[in-house]
């Protein structure tokens, strides 16, 4: 296979992968305005009789973001590789999302109990923008190679060539698998060693 159909396909996947990171963050900022929003409309709105009131609004605006993100990420980013066992993909969404806020977490840990840096600016820069970062690189790794997993894709390591029969009435062009499924088994298949 020539350096040029490689070049032109990782070019692809890399366009492709550039392509759902945009619609990742589009939705994620979307989530965010829900978060913020739904917080601050909880906060002007006390419920009497609910003690830690901000935690409890956090606690729903947070939850409300998740949901606008499922929704966006399921819909439009990863739509075509939603799957039908809607219930297992929105808990393993929901896992995800609760790891990537652990790790924004986890910075403004870091930062405030072991560097010290004990500033509302420190605490924002570590919680809003360093662990927002990492966090969002963890979430979009696991709903792009776990939640929204592609599994239509063979397995390049175990891929093999399956030769089917032509049944009658039927070309051998009809059965024969397409070059790129060949090219595929073969790049993943070494050839056994000269006798």
């Amino acid at each position: 296979m020539s350096e040029g159909v490689l070049s032109r396909g990782a070019a692809s996947r890399v366009t492709h992968v550039a392509a759902q990171l945009l619609k990742f963050g589009v939705v994620g900022g979307v989530g965010f305005v829900v978060d913020i929003a739904v917080f601050n409309l909880l906060l002007l709105h006390p419920v009497a009789g609910i003690p830690a009131w901000p935690i409890a609004a956090k606690s729903v605006s947070t939850i409300a973001a998740i949901a606008v993100n499922w929704v966006g990420n399921r819909m439009w980013t990863f739509r075509e590789h939603r799957r039908t066992d809607t219930v297992r993909e929105g808990v393993e969404f929901l896992i995800a999302s609760l790891v990537g806020s652990g790790v924004s977490l986890a910075c403004l840990a870091f930062s405030h109990y072991v560097m010290q840096l004990t500033t509302t600016v420190d605490d924002n820069v570590s919680a809003n923008v360093i662990g927002l970062i990492l966090g969002s690189l963890v979430r979009f790794a696991a709903y792009r190679w776990w939640v929204f997993a592609d599994t239509s894709a063979p397995d390049a390591v175990g891929s093999t060539t399956v030769a089917v029969a032509p049944t009658p009435g039927r070309s051998s062009r009809d059965t024969a698998p397409s070059a790129s499924v060949a090219s595929r088994a073969t790049m993943a298949s070494p050839s056994p060693p000269p006798e």
